[in-house]
């Protein structure tokens, strides 16, 4: 299961994939369960405003960015980073979404990688929440500085195997969940098996 994946992870300046750009990636390559490539850079927003709202969720300023790499340079690297591999990412419909659209808009066509979600074996496996520093601190996983790409990469690496030593995921792949109470995703992969789902709460002791 573990032989061939890259762990990746995007940092944006919105959420609206189409629209909003990517302004810090990373990725990790695994062979046979060794991390052999490791890539991380902050992205050119090339006039783009970024909202306040992000610098106070990641630290990544204005300024930060001004000199950073070239939106078509870094995608350009990441996916030959990603080759053929499984790719992996915790809330991987947003971050599918924004490879998609950089991609159309680079040159005009998608990935076709298998892909894991591991929000969504999360989901049908621990009660909420089921953010990424949650479930690292729930599993008694090291994750500082969360909302930087390769600290959340390394994160969700680590999540990755603690749960697929407890019980293999090979049976996640291209399946996608999303919460029932909202609609599905607006872009998913052609091959993603895509499914409502609900999350699970622990139960609360009667009142004495």
């Amino acid at each position: 299961m573990l032989n061939d994946i890259t762990v990746f992870d995007f940092e944006t300046s919105g959420l609206n994939a189409r629209e909003d750009r990517v302004i810090e990636m990373a990725a990790i390559r695994v062979i046979d369960g060794e991390v052999v490539t490791e890539f991380e850079t902050l992205v050119r927003l090339d006039g783009r405003e970024l909202p306040p709202k992000v610098t106070e969720l990641t630290g990544i300023r204005p300024e930060m960015l001004a000199g950073a790499m070239d939106e078509t340079i870094a995608f350009k690297i990441l996916r030959n980073i990603m080759g053929g591999s499984l790719l992996v990412a915790h809330n991987a419909a947003f971050d599918l979404a924004f490879l998609h659209w950089a991609m159309q808009r680079i040159g005009g066509k998608t990935f076709e990688n298998p892909f894991l979600d591991t929000m969504t074996v999360a989901r049908d496996r621990f009660t909420y929440p089921h953010k990424l520093e949650d479930l690292c601190r729930r599993l008694g996983i090291g994750l500082t500085g969360a909302h930087r790409a390769l600290n959340d990469v390394y994160g969700c690496w680590e999540l990755l195997k603690a749960m697929h030593e407890e019980d293999p995921v090979d049976t996640w792949v291209n399946r996608l969940g999303y919460l029932r109470k909202y609609p599905p995703p607006e872009w998913v992969p052609e091959h993603a098996k895509v499914f409502p789902t609900d999350n699970k709460y622990e139960q609360r002791g009667a009142a004495g």
